[in-house]
């Protein structure tokens, strides 16, 4: 075999064995589900749009945990994914900050809610356990109201 032969043979290795650790990584990071604290907020999203109640239960944390789990079991888990789905409805879109981290357990995301006729904006605070980030509470604002209602015709 001549030098140019094994070269080649190393390089192609080096190239796949590199290949491999890359997608490993990406492959790690994506599976686990709240990797960061935005994963957590588009977490419940989606689980709301799809009225995915036990997703949707397991992205919270402390009372605000428990007083979901209390609405669920007062009612019907059938009623609170119809809930889940039509306060979703309206939902045209979505806007999430950067996370602020306070410290490596604790962060909040601003999250901004657009709907045909206004914004709602709602700063959620977001704890880090060992399943990942997960809300722990949430604060709004008023909604804005739009002065060009969402899907207007641009003229």
């Amino acid at each position: 075999m001549t030098n140019d032969r094994r070269a080649q043979i190393v390089t192609v290795s080096v190239l796949v064995v590199a290949s491999g650790v890359a997608l490993l990584r990406r492959y790690s990071h994506s599976a686990a589900a709240g990797q960061d604290p935005q994963d957590a907020i588009y977490s419940i999203l989606k689980a709301a749009r799809s009225g995915d109640v036990k997703t949707y239960l397991a992205s919270y944390t402390g009372p605000m945990e428990a007083t979901l789990r209390q609405t669920v079991a007062e009612t019907t888990v059938e009623a609170f994914a119809k809930y889940l789905k039509d306060s979703n409805a309206p939902l045209k879109g979505i806007a999430v900050s950067e996370p602020q981290k306070t410290n490596e357990r604790e962060a909040s995301v601003r999250v901004e809610y657009i709907y045909q006729d206004r914004n709602e904006t709602q700063k959620i605070y977001l704890e880090k356990g060992p399943n990942g980030w997960k809300i722990a509470r949430a604060d709004s604002d008023a909604p804005a109201k739009t002065l060009i209602p969402y899907g207007t015709p641009v003229k």
